[in-house]
């Protein structure tokens, strides 16, 4: 095993272990709280064009499985991490291809993302291969993540049946849509086709219910995908998750907004505003719509008072930030899922 580093747009350099593959990862640096789910973190679309942060004093010590892969690959670039907890967590990241540092100062780290926020880095696998001097000239020339729209290169390229039976049918609008997403759907009684990030309306329209899926990147630079939800709203109901949420608060006239360091791991207190319950949930986003007081608003974080959650009956439309499927994380939400499901059959209990 070599030393490699990882290095921040601002100059910082972390020194560590290379565990993984090797190579140079170029990417925006930020830092996720969940104390489980490594292997959904890594394969999770929406963290595509990123290098993590594992706060959790050790990661990989459950091992690895297929069933717990959110996506057929990696799409974090690099991981960084205080202890490495297991062998087949390195060789898998390292069949990956991603490069992986254990023996990092995370903490200090963590700190220094959360007080200036996310930021352009890279991680080197092998500190003899790539001049620090040099390797920051070249992150300072790599574009930030604020306007750049990544969906593209992490949608399906032609629609899919993912799961074949069910009561309803639901159009899965794939933005980066985590497997677990179509599982939950299932579960609670939809058959679902996924569709690519740009699809005919018309033809979405056609099912009983759209959902509008998480995915990586700034929404403002979408334009075609927000005109396609746009298009959509009063005439098929529609639920938006994540980035799916995001996009619906495009459509509906709301500003969305970069965060310092994004909302990212298990424990993220959302309240609901019209039962005053307050939900731990499962968040991984560095965008969020701003806040607002409007009614629509069903939903704010306890952190930052940005919106959580719509609902639009007029429009048949509703959404939440958070990730109601919970893969991994707390299941709290799971019923946000049900309801829906359970909305499109014509029960009248859901709801």
């Amino acid at each position: 095993m070599t030393q490699g580093y990882l290095l921040l747009e601002d100059g910082g350099v972390f020194r560590g272990r290379s565990v993984a593959a090797a190579g140079t990862a170029f990417g925006e640096a930020v830092f996720t709280t969940g104390m489980t789910g490594y292997q959904e973190t890594v394969t999770d679309p929406s963290y595509a064009e990123q290098l993590v942060c594992f706060t959790a004093p050790m990661v990989g010590n459950y091992g690895v499985d297929d069933g717990r892969l959110e996506s057929e690959a990696s799409h974090a670039r690099a991981v960084a991490m205080r202890r490495l907890g297991g062998e087949d967590w390195a060789l898998w990241l390292a069949e990956q291809g991603v490069v992986a540092l254990d023996e990092i100062d995370t903490r200090a780290l963590t700190l220094r993302l959360r007080d200036a926020g996310a930021m352009r880095a890279v991680a080197v696998s092998d500190e003899r291969g790539l001049a620090v001097d040099e390797a920051l000239d070249i992150v300072l020339a790599q574009p930030p993540m604020e306007g750049t729209a990544l969906v593209a290169q992490v949608s399906t390229a032609a629609p899919y049946v993912a799961e074949p039976e069910g009561d309803v049918r639901v159009a899965l609008v794939d933005y980066g849509a985590k497997r677990s997403i179509a599982r939950r759907l299932s579960r609670a009684g939809a058959a679902v086709t996924v569709f690519p990030n740009v699809s005919d309306p018309d033809e979405l329209a056609t099912f009983d219910g759209v959902l509008l899926s998480n995915g990586p990147g700034d929404p403002a630079p979408l334009v075609e995908e927000t005109e396609i939800v746009r298009s959509l709203l009063g005439r098929v109901p529609v639920l938006g998750i994540c980035l799916g949420h995001q996009l619906l608060g495009l459509a509906t006239g709301h500003e969305t907004v970069k965060l310092p360091f994004g909302h990212r791991g298990a424990n993220h207190p959302v309240l609901d505003r019209r039962s005053g319950r307050v939900l731990v949930t499962s968040q991984n986003h560095g965008f969020a719509v701003a806040p607002s007081e409007t009614s629509e608003a069903t939903h704010v974080s306890l952190y930052d008072g940005t919106v959580e959650g719509f609902d639009f009956p007029e429009l048949r439309a509703s959404s939440v930030q958070f990730h109601p499927e919970a893969g991994p994380g707390p299941h709290d939400a799971w019923p946000v899922l049900e309801r829906w499901v359970a909305g499109l059959t014509g029960d009248p209990d859901a709801g």
